[in-house]
C-alpha cells in the first residue's frame, strides 16, 4: 500500500495564497484607497477589520498549531516507510523513517490538544533494545487514509502475550 496526501497540501496552499492576496487587497481597497465605503452591509470600518483579520489569522494559523505534515507511507517491498515534512508557515525539514518488516516492533498513537492533534510513534527492534522514532504527525490526514496506514502497521506489528493492539 501506498499512500500520500499531497492533494490536501496543495489544497492547503492555495487556500492559504488566496486568504492573504484577499486580505490584503481588503486592507487595500478599504483603508489605503478608501474605495469600499462604509458602513458596508449595516456594520462598521472597525467591525469588517476585526472580522476579516480574524478570519486570515484562523485559516493562516491552523496549520500550524495541530502541526499539519506532508506525508508519504508506502509498505511495499521489505520496508515501512514514512517520509514526511512540516507544512505549516515555515516548512521544515524533511524527514524519513525506513523500518525493516521484520524489526518492526509496534507502534503508539498520541492524541493532543482535545485529540485535534494525533500523531503515530513507530518502534524498530535493534540489537541494542527498542528503537524510539519522533512522531509522525497525522492530523492533516483524512479519516480513510489514517485507518489504512493504522491498519497496515497493525498487520506488521508483533503480538505480545495478554496486550492488545492499537
Amino acid at each position: 500500500m501506498t499512500s500520500d496526501n499531497s492533494k490536501s497540501v496543495i489544497n492547503q496552499k492555495i487556500l492559504k495564497r488566496t486568504v492573504i492576496i484577499l486580505y490584503l487587497s481588503f486592507l487595500v481597497l478599504s483603508l489605503a484607497a478608501n474605495i469600499i465605503k462604509f458602513p458596508l452591509l449595516g456594520m462598521s470600518k472597525t467591525v469588517w477589520l476585526l472580522l476579516t483579520t480574524l478570519i486570515f489569522l484562523i485559516i493562516i494559523l491552523v496549520p500550524v498549531i495541530l502541526n499539519y505534515q506532508y506525508i508519504y507511507f508506502s509498505d511495499e517491498g521489505n520496508m515501512l516507510i514514512f517520509r514526511y515534512y512540516s507544512t505549516g508557515f515555515i516548512q521544515g525539514n524533511k524527514n524519513s523513517v525506513e523500518i525493516e518488516k521484520k524489526s518492526f516492533s509496534g507502534f503508539t498513537i498520541d492524541h493532543s490538544l482535545f485529540g485535534l492533534v494525533r500523531s503515530i510513534t513507530l518502534y524498530q527492534r535493534m540489537k541494542e533494545g527498542v528503537a524510539k522514532y519522533p512522531p509522525i504527525n497525522i492530523s492533516a490526514l483524512k479519516p480513510r487514509e489514517r485507518e489504512e496506514i493504522i491498519k497496515t502497521l497493525t498487520t506488521y506489528a508483533p503480538r505480545v502475550k495478554g496486550k492488545k493492539r492499537p
